[in-house]
């Protein structure tokens, strides 16, 4: 299986003050180097591209896209495709790079978001997945504003299908620090729960098989605990098996 992994990259800008003197100094992070590890030791061939990599290198045809099984958007907001290098700053006129996810899962092809404070809506409504053509593939539908939850008590995941095929056989549930509420749209497979809302939800688009998680794959919602949860490489593998090409 082909996956392409889009987001979960940031920089950081700090700024160090000490008396009267301050100074500046910046870090990137990527979000997803244990997820891409588990995800190539059961046999996934992942390929990456961190969120300001997507501005200049992220496909320009359906052709490009259909080389992969399933993408994933994760943690990374619609302006980052929608406002490509090429065109915020040479006003150049490009393919719109979310219609080009909607024609490949039309064709086919999988498409799973997982949360976080730039998926689905986000924080303060920055992601704003609702107002593009990304909301007419999802099997949920998006709150109109910030639609996160956050949980500093943590609070723990429960089955709603326990014999699907995504999640028979685990064991325990794991427990995370906040998530983005959706909510299930007719006709989707809700598998697993958080709180009243949905967590883990299973849809079809034309063609193509989507699917949606609504916490995070690392911190800080994705606490450490769920990434040492026993099931973890389980949870994702098993969904990128049930979206992807057939």
């Amino acid at each position: 299986m082909k996956v392409l992994l889009l987001g979960e990259s940031w920089s950081i800008m700090m700024t160090h003050s000490k008396g009267f003197d301050s100074f500046t100094s910046t870090k990137y992070e990527e979000g997803c180097t244990y997820l891409i590890s588990c995800l190539k030791k059961r046999g996934i061939d992942v390929t990456y591209m961190p969120a300001h990599t997507v501005q200049t290198a992220f496909p320009r045809t359906v052709a490009e896209l259909a080389e992969y099984d399933a993408v994933i958007i994760s943690d990374v907001g619609s302006n980052t495709f929608l406002l490509q290098n090429s065109t915020f700053y040479n006003m150049e006129i490009i393919p719109n790079a979310l219609k080009l996810i909607k024609d490949y899962t039309a064709q086919g092809g999988g498409f799973l978001m997982i949360g976080g404070y730039l998926s689905f809506m986000g924080i303060e409504g920055k992601a704003n997945y609702k107002r593009t053509v990304i909301n007419d593939i999802l099997p949920v539908d998006m709150l109109d504003g910030d639609d996160r939850v956050e949980v500093p008590e943590g609070i723990y995941a429960a089955y709603a299908q326990p014999d699907h095929p995504v999640v028979k056989g685990f064991k325990s549930a794991p427990r995370f620090l906040g998530y983005n509420q959706l909510i299930a749209r007719p006709g989707s497979e809700v598998v697993m729960t958080v709180g009243k809302d949905p967590l883990l939800v299973f849809g079809r688009y034309e063609q193509g098989r989507t699917s949606c998680f609504a916490s995070d794959c690392s911190p800080h919602w994705g606490c450490l605990e769920f990434m040492q949860w026993e099931h973890y490489a389980d949870l994702f593998c098993n969904t990128l098996k049930q979206i992807a090409r057939a």
